[in-house]
């Protein structure tokens, strides 16, 4: 008698348990990238998932759509955040240019010197002066939730030449996207901007329709640039390749507190894999490009200020023709400037 009514309760409990397992889950989010399973946004949104989803104790559930089942492009999937059909997605500054002008900020050069800098500012309050832009700008609909990375650094790379000095470009047909920043930028440093899609880019190298372009070395060994001739590559780190992060404001406010938190912490977790993603993965590319003939050159302080001098008259193009250039572009320069104090005050405490 006592077995079987051990039997029972244990029975009844595993029933009872797995209703209450059913019915914790509370909030789903559907979070898409148009990348694929090798790219750093994928591990991001692994991370991310995996945080919430045990931080929530099961009551969000992340359902991860990687590559072009919600939405194909920058403004569409833009406007499914907004209209709530998506709840986060992840876009460079060029695929949100056309809603947001002001976050081509991120691809203005020169302007943070390295990993520790553009850490440093992406996790503070320039990504809120971002944030509240983005939600005036939207109607109250898209949040930006973070900034992270997607490819390391922009750097100079061409068929032609070792590029040292901002004149080794003169002359040079440069891959840009069509935006007129990184038009801007190519012209400011004499060489000639030719707008050519990614998927065109590999042949255009073939063919010389273009001499150059301004990539991640991920990219370029992940698209096999340097068998269509791409030999050249200049560490110049022009450009932090910014990943923005957005939710839909509705479904992030719509959660209690405590699972904003969770929400919050997930997209920390999420930005510093992505920190950590290209470091890890351009070792490989940069040690495949070299065993391969290339030839990486790194410039020297002096010859990073030349590079640096040309290209300031696109600080003034920027901020005379971009919507909400002067206001994110004085956060950024400001929070820039927060950034190497506090790591400079760092050195000194750590060197002695």
């Amino acid at each position: 008698m006592l077995k079987g009514l051990l039997q029972a309760t244990l029975t009844a409990g595993l029933i009872a348990g797995g209703t209450l397992a059913a019915t914790a889950q509370e909030y789903t989010l559907r979070a898409t990238a148009n990348s694929n399973e090798n790219d750093e946004d994928y591990d991001g949104l692994v991370v991310f998932k995996d945080y919430v989803e045990k931080a929530s104790n099961g009551a969000i559930e992340v359902e991860l759509f990687i590559g072009t089942q919600l939405c194909s492009g920058g403004a569409e999937c833009l406007q499914g955040v907004s209209d709530g059909s998506i709840d986060i997605f992840v876009t460079t500054s060029g695929g949100a240019a056309g809603i947001f002008p002001y976050v081509q900020v991120l691809d203005l050069p020169y302007l943070m010197s390295g990993d520790r800098v553009a850490e440093k500012v992406l996790s503070g309050d320039f990504v809120r002066t971002l944030r509240d832009m983005a939600l005036e700008d939207s109607g109250g609909t898209i949040r930006v939730m973070t900034v992270g990375n997607t490819g390391g650094w922009r750097n100079f790379a061409n068929t032609e030449r070792r590029v040292q000095t901002p004149e080794d470009l003169a002359g040079l047909k440069i891959r840009t996207v069509v935006a007129d920043l990184p038009q801007e930028l190519v012209k400011a440093l004499g060489a000639s901007p030719t707008p050519i899609s990614w998927p065109e880019l590999f042949t255009s190298f073939q063919t010389g329709v273009v001499e150059g372009s301004k990539n991640g070395i991920t990219d370029i060994m992940n698209m096999r640039f340097p068998d269509a001739g791409l030999k050249y590559l200049t560490l110049d780190g022009h450009a932090y390749m910014g990943a923005i992060w957005v939710m839909n404001n509705d479904a992030f406010l719509g959660m209690p507190e405590d699972m904003r938190r969770v929400v919050m912490d997930g997209f920390y977790a999420l930005q510093q894999a992505t920190f950590a993603s290209p470091k890890r993965k351009s070792i490989e590319a940069f040690n495949e490009f070299q065993a391969e003939g290339g030839d990486i050159y790194v410039p020297s302080p002096e010859e990073m200020e030349a590079f640096s001098e040309a290209a300031s008259p696109v600080y003034d193009w920027f901020q005379e023709n971009v919507r909400g250039g002067p206001e994110i572009f004085e956060a950024l320069n400001s929070a820039v400037e927060e950034a190497e104090a506090e790591l400079e005050s760092a050195y000194e405490a750590d060197l002695n």
